[in-house]
């Protein structure tokens, strides 16, 4: 570890820095704020470089407590010095008060940092340069260039640069090379042996749950489009999701927690039924289904929203349940809900397939004059679309109609 002398304008040694600071390692504002050096605060330092929360906090980091906890308002009123690193760590929470030119003059090499921030935050176009530097501050300033990288459609050179940024910040500790990994894995297609490095890279950083919530994610994602090849892979993506939600909570990462329930679901309705316990796995996905409901809602996730509730109905319709006719009953609801965002112009196959679900629900449930209704509308849009197969399935269960309508007037079946 070094001690940096931070020199003001004049030239007076106005504050130190200990490094390696916990750049990247977290969010905007806490990841870019910078720990003063000090008796005090190196545990704290130490503990948020090795992806951890400071317990306790000691009392100069209030400012950081805060940022954590996202009350900006509260960090900056506890940020009272005028030294170089305040006035930069007031700066982070509030670039739109203060000279970037004169913050940056009194950082010494550190000062890289404020054009880091004014990127990050979208306040610049400028993409600083990594020249000279080492350690997360390297590391820093070669993920802002992977993003610059990514904004300009160049994911290959991301990746890259991600990587890069990996291994310069080594000597700053595991967590953050495991956190760039993970946003390079997030780009590119890594292989297993990337992205299992990075989780045991980030293995007990307790205080990076999100993170490795996501590259758990990242993982599972993977295996999952391999399946459609090699459905055994299924088997090996389940963990992973399920890990992830053991990480994480609705309130931690809504959309993420979401996703992870909503992923998990769609493993399980598509993994073989290979024995009769296998049917338990349809009653855990639909509930993780509604979990996901409750954050992908028809307003503000409408293609999500859809997703998750044509699954759901597609869980209720086969999950062995003594209440079957309650169950057949909310899945045709589900999909004349689902029929409403499908329009015969925009996405006449998804109304199909649809209309064709609801029909085949209905007549199960003996409503066989709706059911044919639902299934003629299907069968057109079918043969309008030239799906061939899906025309037969749809007369096949029309056929069977006429039977069991025949059965119920009591004539003799064809």
């Amino acid at each position: 570890m070094t001690d940096i002398a931070l020199e003001t304008a004049e030239g007076a040694v106005a504050d130190l820095v200990t490094r390696p600071q916990p750049l990247g390692l977290f969010g905007l504002p806490l990841g870019y704020l910078l720990i003063p050096a000090g008796p005090d605060t190196d545990a704290a330092r130490e503990a948020l470089c090795a992806g951890r929360i400071p317990t306790p906090w000691p009392s100069r980091l209030t400012p950081h407590r805060h940022a954590l906890a996202g009350d900006r308002d509260a960090a900056l009123a506890a940020l009272t010095g005028d030294d170089p690193v305040t006035r930069y760590n007031r700066f982070v929470l509030d670039p739109d008060s203060a000279d970037p030119a004169g913050i940056r003059a009194g950082l010494g090499e550190l000062g890289v940092l404020v054009d880091v921030v004014l990127f990050a935050l979208g306040h610049s176009d400028t993409v600083p340069a990594a020249d000279g530097l080492d350690g997360e501050l390297a590391a820093a300033v070669l993920a802002v260039q992977a993003s610059a990288a990514l904004d300009a459609g160049e994911s290959d050179r991301a990746v890259e640069l991600l990587e890069r940024a990996a291994e310069a910040a080594a000597p700053a500790g595991k967590p953050l090379v495991g956190v760039l990994l993970g946003a390079a894995a997030g780009i590119g297609a890594p292989g297993p042996a990337t992205l299992d490095r990075a989780l045991k890279l980030l293995d007990g950083a307790d205080g990076l749950a999100v993170a490795r919530a996501e590259l758990h994610l990242t993982a599972a994602g993977r295996l999952h489009e391999q399946a459609a090849d090699r459905p055994e892979l299924l088997a090996a993506a389940v963990p992973h999701y399920h890990s992830a939600l053991q990480l994480i909570q609705r309130e931690d990462a809504p959309l993420l927690w979401a996703s992870g329930h909503a992923d998990l679901a769609t493993a399980y309705l598509t993994m073989p039924m290979v024995e009769a316990s296998s049917q338990l796995r349809l009653g855990i996905a639909a509930q993780s289904l509604r979990q996901a409901l409750t954050v992908f809602t028809r307003d503000e996730h409408p293609q999500r929203w859809a997703s998750v509730q044509l699954n759901l109905a597609n869980s209720l319709v086969y999950t062995p349940s003594k209440h079957r006719h309650d169950n057949l009953v909310e899945a045709v609801e589900i999909y004349e809900a689902v029929l409403e965002t499908r329009d015969r112009d925009s996405d006449p196959l998804g109304r199909a397939r649809v209309l064709a679900n609801q029909g085949n629900v209905l007549a199960h449930l003996g409503l066989f004059d709706q059911a044919k209704a639902k299934l003629y509308e299907a069968r057109f849009l079918f043969e309008e679309l030239g799906d061939v197969d899906s025309v037969h399935a749809v007369r096949s269960v029309l056929d069977e109609v006429a039977r069991e309508t025949t059965l119920a007037r009591g004539e003799e079946a064809p």
